[in-house]
């Protein structure tokens, strides 16, 4: 089945460019210059993944994202000019799936778009045997395979697609200790440099949601030098 690809991006020579690797690789491409326009192209037609600018005109690529993740989860990925941590991390926090600032590879696009389209539509095949248990549960967190939903204490719980796959990594092996290269590789199918930095990012926003206090994690653990765990927590 082919594959919807929004890119709102208001330089059309990179739209262009964008649209021709993407194109190349078998995706339907729709573009916008603007964040209003895309946002009207995501609310009218079916897309698979969104590619968006930050600076553009009507809504920015911040405030789109934010739009887009209140009422779809289709992954998304934001380009911009702006590398500062603070912005891949505002970004990341509205819902984004993925940052990639400019200058770019295009290659390194496809392959982004590749890895956050398996994420999103298919189960982890390593978790295959896992995913055929209807409902997997550490403590009070339950997580049901086959609806795609956590629920706490039997209150369902948002999560990004992203976030999903994390949790659900983790929560298949309690007590194992993962890398933040490992956790990336077995969410994304593959990783790239500074993709520690995202991981991060999407652990505290998965203990923001999950955790009674943030600061004082129950049930995902940072192992230091080495990466992250699930527990199941001491009094339940």
């Amino acid at each position: 089945m082919q594959r919807t690809i929004l890119v709102a991006e208001d330089d059309a020579d990179i739209v262009e460019l964008i649209k021709l690797y993407l194109e190349s690789e078998g995706y339907r491409v729709l573009t916008a210059g603007g964040g209003d326009e895309a946002l009207k192209i995501v609310e009218r037609q079916h897309i698979d993944l969104a590619v968006l600018d930050i600076m553009m005109p009507g809504l920015n690529g911040f405030q789109l994202t934010r739009a887009i993740r209140q009422r779809y989860d289709l992954p998304i990925i934001i380009l911009s000019a702006k590398n500062a941590d603070s912005d891949k991390i505002l970004g990341l926090e509205l819902g984004a799936d993925d940052y990639l600032t400019k200058p770019f590879n295009p290659l390194e696009i496809i392959a982004r778009v590749k890895a956050n389209l398996r994420r999103s539509y298919q189960l982890n095949q390593r978790r295959r045997g896992e995913a055929d248990r209807r409902q997997v549960q550490v403590g009070q967190l339950v997580l049901d395979t086959h609806a795609l939903t956590v629920k706490k204490d039997g209150r369902e719980i948002a999560l990004t697609p992203t976030e999903y796959k994390i949790l659900a990594h983790l929560m298949g092996a309690p007590g194992r200790i993962f890398t933040k290269v490992q956790l990336y590789e077995a969410v994304c199918g593959s990783y790239f440099e500074g993709d520690e930095n995202t991981m991060m990012v999407h652990i505290s926003k998965l203990r923001d949601k999950l955790e009674d206090d943030p600061k004082e994690p129950r049930y995902i653990k940072t192992v230091r030098g080495l990466g992250y765990k699930i527990e199941r927590p001491q009094k339940d």
